[in-house]
């Protein structure tokens, strides 16, 4: 048998997992994994900042199920990717962080870039450890990548010592893991279990099923409706850090205090939920907990005291779902009019947004941005819209719709909008991608135009530009008032797409509505990372009720 490095391992471990594509920058603890990676017909798209690589990956997690292959170098270059992992473990993204490491034989030596990577990087992975023999980073990649998929989903961190990677391994090629060992069996809800949540649902006046951020990709999307449809009860995903009050869920707020039963389906009684108390949910309600993390059931029914849960199921949110939807065909329930009343409030927009404009000249309203977008993505093969947080974030999403969508979720973080798109390119090559974001959320990744343009990978970026960062703005006018509104401001117009068209990617600059269309227009027909620079209106987002 041939003698293959810890590298080589690794490398060919990655492509019996099908994880071909990795989302990288390169440093001098990883150089082995890119040597290795010509011969296993790995594909690096590399980029700017470790950053957009976790982000990347995070995005490919929740476009394809399967999880996204980070690879970092070590120290600081670990560092920086840090950050990116708290918006895929509150996003539920299946993913994993590989990063170089100071050789084991080295540490407490004062090795180059030695750091206690897998304890900085614990408090926010599903799991974080360190190879420790050469042979077994392939069964340690299968390890991290079963904990990523299985369950709730999220990132998981692997540290790969450079001493293990350069290691020569006699028979190495018994070294590397089959394809099952990539893959965690599913946690099912079973159909005794599915029959009496049915049970109590039809039992309730006001039933509603909520779902987490597992079900809110495309996939996921399409087995709420299959939920919906088979059990006749409305079914709601919250995956925003507005929670109840996301734009996009419309006036929700409004009658989620009516329901008498929830099932919460991977959905957990966070702050998004308002911790299910009154007045956001009525004190007399009840509730089932279905979660594939027993820690946050446990949290979820101690957080909803004794009493208000009915029942409590260790399951995967698709999987449950599917039982479900597997039970009611058997005795399918009659359609709760309730299910009718949540659709409609969800689906609510003021009817004062229809013709909402600027009021003030060289800017547009943030609803023309949403306007101008929707039509492109209404037909297009296979669209995919991408929003990151703030004010302007909250008008794109809860105006323009996809059959696939990607948000910043959860975390409330903002900067993935960019690094989102470009792995959305990597995933779905023939797709009409186009993300919205603002100009505080622009200046974190836009170099990463420059990895767009050098792997030829095109979307389209609408930047609302308010010259501020607003969010935190809107929260110095409510907290503070007027005259304490300082630090937020950006510069006045700046020309961000002046630096797209400098990185190799087309740029339009738009102050006036009626230029919106065209210039939107030429973007998309550019086939460049293209970036369409809008001056808007200084807003806050929006509220959502029927109540006033």
């Amino acid at each position: 048998m041939p003698k293959l490095r810890g590298a080589d391992i690794l490398a060919r471990a990655l492509a019996v997992a099908g994880a071909r594509d990795i989302f990288s920058l390169s440093g001098n603890h990883i150089m082995p994994v890119y040597d290795a990676a010509l011969d296993a017909g790995l594909r690096i798209t590399h980029v700017r900042h470790e950053g957009a690589a976790v982000h990347m990956a995070d995005a490919w997690g929740r476009l394809t199920g399967e999880p996204g292959i980070a690879l970092l170098t070590g120290g600081p270059g670990h560092a920086n990717g840090i950050g990116a992992l708290y918006t895929a473990l509150a996003g539920e993204s299946p993913l994993v962080m590989l990063s170089g490491h100071a050789p084991l034989n080295q540490l407490g030596s004062g090795a180059f870039q030695e750091m206690a990577q897998a304890d900085l990087a614990a408090p926010i992975c599903k799991a974080s450890f360190t190879s420790q023999r050469a042979e077994s980073l392939g069964d340690d990649l299968a390890r991290a990548m079963r904990i990523a998929r299985s369950g709730r989903p999220g990132p998981v961190h692997l540290s790969l010592p450079q001493d293990l990677l350069d290691a020569v391994v006699d028979d190495a090629e018994r070294h590397v893991p089959a394809r099952d060992a990539f893959h965690a069996p599913a946690q099912i809800l079973s159909s005794g279990q599915a029959a009496s949540v049915l049970t109590a649902i039809a039992g309730a006046q006001r039933p509603l099923i909520i779902t987490g951020p597992q079900l809110a990709s495309h996939r996921g999307a399409a087995l709420c409706q299959q939920l919906r449809d088979a059990t006749g009860v409305a079914v709601v995903c919250m995956e925003s850090p507005r929670g109840i009050g996301d734009p996009c869920l419309g006036a929700f707020g409004d009658v989620l205090p009516e329901a008498d039963l929830i099932v919460l389906l991977g959905k957990q009684t966070d702050f998004t939920l308002k911790f299910a108390a009154p007045p956001a949910v009525n004190a007399n309600c009840r509730f089932i907990v279905m979660d594939a993390d027993i820690k946050v059931l446990r949290q979820s029914i101690a957080t909803l005291k004794a009493g208000r849960v009915l029942a409590s199921h260790v399951a995967d949110a698709p999987e449950g779902a599917r039982t479900l939807i597997a039970e009611s065909l058997k005795n399918p329930l009659k359609t709760n009019t309730y299910k009718n009343h949540v659709e409609e409030a969800v689906a609510y927009r003021p009817a004062a947004w229809v013709d909402a404009k600027a009021q003030s000249p060289g800017v547009v309203h943030p609803l023309d941005i949403g306007r101008a977008v929707q039509p492109w993505l209404d037909r297009a093969d296979d669209p995919i819209f991408i929003s990151d947080g703030g004010e302007v974030g909250q008008w794109a999403q809860a105006c323009i719709r996809a059959g696939t969508r990607l948000i910043n979720g959860v975390a409330g973080s903002i900067g993935s909008a960019i690094p989102f798109a470009l792995a959305a390119r990597v995933a779905r090559p023939n797709a009409t991608i186009i993300a919205t974001l603002g100009d505080g959320t622009f200046g974190f990744h836009m170099a990463e135009f420059d990895t767009a343009a050098r792997h030829k990978l095109p979307f389209v970026a609408v930047i609302g530009n308010d010259s501020t960062w607003n969010a935190e703005y809107q929260i110095q006018l409510r907290a503070y008032g007027k005259d304490r509104t300082h630090g937020c401001e950006l510069a006045p117009g700046a020309a961000y797409e002046q630096a797209v068209v400098a990185l190799g990617g087309h740029g339009e600059r738009v102050t006036n509505v009626a230029d919106l269309p065209a210039a939107l227009a030429r973007a998309v027909q550019s086939g460049k990372p293209a970036c369409v620079n809008v001056m808007i209106e200084r807003l806050p987002a929006p509220n959502v009720t029927r109540k006033n």
